[in-house]
This record gives structure tokens, C-alpha cells and sequence, in this order.
């Protein structure tokens, strides 16, 4: 049975970060990817706003806000210096009508007490200057909010992980563990369909959709542990090209505490495009089909902060979904990101419900992992 240092489970973004931030730390580190899909981020990763959060919303102290803020910095950076596709669009959160400034007022000072000091208040007047075909009362207007090309991004971070001598094994479905006296024996499934196994010393789960899974793979049991899944599917409508350039900036809803998610908003492709979701609704099945039935509750949703737009503009694109942690109606779930040394198994280290806003986090999440290896 062959032996490497580092088995990561799962090539979305946060795993391939976690390659590179694990084979710059450790040159000596053989790191092996095992990856269920023909290639990298085929789920979750690629399939989102691709925006780049600044973390406005997440409660003070919670990874989701603190890496967030971080991986925000980190992320333009890496982008520039690689020559990654990505730009500053900014964000406006926009008041439907004068009763929705006080939510507004709340996010503020909740961004404030996070760490995010660029957010502005701006009033009719000035959001009209910025987008004149938005109806608003106010807004709140997020600089450091941007987008960026999540394909090039994971694409980049794949070179360097194998430039580093890393292994991305893509079709290689891990299909048990089991700990041994030093480490554990990782089980997969070939490409070809026969069966073989690796030992490591160390096992990164970042399976997204499957870490609870994987997790009780080892004996975890992911509803005691608080681990289970909770899969969350959300659409996305796209606008003609003949109305999508009357947007320049993303344009969001303020967040109710009736919301699954953020509320259905409007975000900008680097390509110019423009396109409205995602909805927030749970599922049983990884089921990536648009409804065009839901194009009336999108359009519902949207029309009083964009009115140029008509229902007959929306036409289904794409949907994702989420692997959220909390169930329907439940409170607010942080990230997981746990050596689990505490349950006896030394050396694993799971990372799950890693959704929104994972992607802008995904450096700061692999310097988390390495911290643990360290």
C-alpha cells in the first residue's frame, strides 16, 4: 500500500488552496487530491455568484466573518499577482423604502464590529449617481465587494499545487477510512472501477456536498457532532444583454431574519452579463435543473430596486447548491474547520459547511489546515 503525507478529499477551491498553502509550508510533504469528479470544482465551487465578499453580514467572531474579511484581502492579491481575472465592481445594499434603513443601520454596525471599514452610506441622490436605473430610499455601498473568474482561480491554484508536487486524482472516489496505529487508510475506487488504498499521515476532508459523509466514514456520527448537511438549492435567472449593462455594481436586498440566504440579488459576470439569484430552497437531491416556473418569485423579488426590468426578461441559467449546516428555519451555522485529535482521531482535519462565503475565505481556510499540520 503506497504511503504519502497528505490526503485531501475533495479538489473544490478550499482543498486545492489547502494543496498549495500545505506544499509551500512543507516542500518535503508528498500531498495526494482525491477527487470523486472528472475534474476540479464541478459542484459548489463553480457554481455561485463568484463574488468576493468584504463580511458584512456574519456575526462578530465567527470564522465565517473573521476569514472572510481576511480571505477578502488575500484573495485580490493572489489574483492580481497570478493574473486571475477579478474586479472591484463594489455593492450596493439597497433600501426598498424608508422601513428598510433601520436593517440597514444594523448591518452597519454589525460590519463595523467585524472589521470591514470601507462601507458608506449613501442616500437617493448618490446610489441614482452611481446606478440610475436603481429605485432606492438609500443605500449601503461595499467597495471592497467584488467578482472574480472562480474557474481561472482553481485553475491557478491546481498549477501550483502540482508545480509544488502535489497529486490531483480526479475520478478516485474515496470510499472508506480506517485509522491505523499511525495515521489512516484511505479506500477509493479507480477510475477503471477496481479498488485500491493509500495510507497517510494526515486526511483533509473538503468534500463540500459529501464532508459529513466522509466524516462519518470515521466513525463520526454527523448529528451528534452537529456535521450533517443540510443541501441548499439555489437558482439563478439570467437578464438580456440589452438591459444587463443598465447595472454596473452589484445590487442586493437588505438581509430579513425571514431569509434562508442574502435575498435574491443581482450580480455582474466579469463578461459583462447580468443575472439574479440565488433562491434558497432545501432539497433531498443533487438536482441542478432550473424551474422557469420560479422566474415570477425572482422577478417579485427584484422589481422594486430594479424596475427597468420585466418579467419576460428573466430566463433560467444555472443553479448551485449550498452545503449548509443548519436545516430550514434553524439559527446561524459557522463554518467547521476541526483537527479532531479531542474524538481520538489525530491527524483528520474536516472542514465542513463550507458555503458562502467560502470562496472568498478559500486562502484563509487553507492557512487554517496548515496551522493544524504545523
Amino acid at each position: 500500500m503506497d504511503q504519502v503525507d497528505v490526503v485531501i478529499v475533495g479538489a473544490g477551491v478550499v482543498g486545492l488552496a489547502a494543496a498549495v498553502e500545505i506544499t509551500n509550508r512543507f516542500n518535503r510533504f508528498s500531498v495526494t487530491i482525491l477527487e470523486r469528479h472528472t475534474g476540479f470544482g464541478q459542484e459548489t465551487s463553480s457554481r455561485n455568484s463568484e463574488v468576493i465578499h468584504a463580511g458584512i453580514y456574519y456575526p462578530s467572531q465567527s470564522l465565517k466573518a473573521s476569514l472572510c474579511v481576511e480571505g477578502n484581502r488575500k484573495l485580490y492579491r493572489f489574483c492580481e499577482s497570478s493574473k486571475i481575472s477579478c474586479r472591484r465592481t463594489g455593492k450596493l445594499i439597497l433600501a426598498r423604502s424608508d422601513s428598510d434603513l433601520p436593517h440597514l443601520q444594523a448591518l452597519y454596525l454589525q460590519a463595523a464590529a467585524n472589521g470591514v471599514t470601507d462601507l458608506q452610506w449613501l442616500d437617493q441622490k448618490q446610489v441614482l449617481s452611481l446606478e440610475p436605473h436603481a429605485r432606492s430610499a438609500g443605500a449601503l455601498f461595499s467597495p471592497s465587494t467584488g467578482i472574480v473568474d472562480s474557474h481561472q482561480l482553481m485553475s491557478r491554484l491546481e498549477y501550483l499545487a502540482k508545480q509544488n508536487g502535489a497529486l490531483p486524482a480526479y475520478r478516485h472516489e474515496v470510499i472508506g477510512l480506517d485509522p491505523l496505529a499511525e495515521g489512516y487508510r484511505v479506500a477509493y475506487r479507480n477510475p477503471d472501477g477496481t479498488f485500491e488504498a493509500l495510507r497517510c499521515r494526515w486526511l483533509v476532508n473538503c468534500a463540500g456536498l459529501a464532508a459529513d459523509r466522509v466524516a462519518a466514514m470515521l466513525g463520526i456520527d454527523p448529528a451528534e457532532a452537529g456535521y450533517q448537511i443540510f443541501p441548499c438549492k439555489g437558482e439563478y435567472f439570467s437578464v438580456p444583454y440589452a438591459k444587463a449593462g443598465m447595472v454596473k455594481r452589484l445590487i442586493y436586498p437588505p438581509p430579513l431574519a425571514e431569509l434562508t440566504g442574502l435575498g435574491i440579488h443581482a450580480t455582474k459576470t466579469l463578461d459583462g452579463r447580468l443575472r439574479l439569484g440565488p433562491n434558497a430552497v432545501y432539497v433531498d437531491s443533487l438536482d441542478y435543473r432550473v424551474d422557469p416556473g420560479h422566474a415570477a418569485d425572482f422577478y417579485g423579488a427584484i422589481k422594486e430596486i430594479l424596475p427597468f426590468l420585466e418579467l419576460s426578461d428573466l430566463e433560467p441559467e444555472m443553479a448551485g447548491i449550498r452545503p449548509k449546516l443548519q436545516g430550514k428555519g434553524q439559527p446561524f451555522r459557522d463554518f467547521v474547520v476541526c483537527h479532531e485529535a479531542g474524538r481520538g482521531l489525530p491527524g483528520v482535519v474536516n472542514l465542513i459547511g463550507i458555503e458562502s462565503p467560502g470562496l472568498t475565505a478559500c486562502l484563509s481556510l487553507a492557512e487554517m489546515v496548515a496551522e493544524f499540520i504545523d
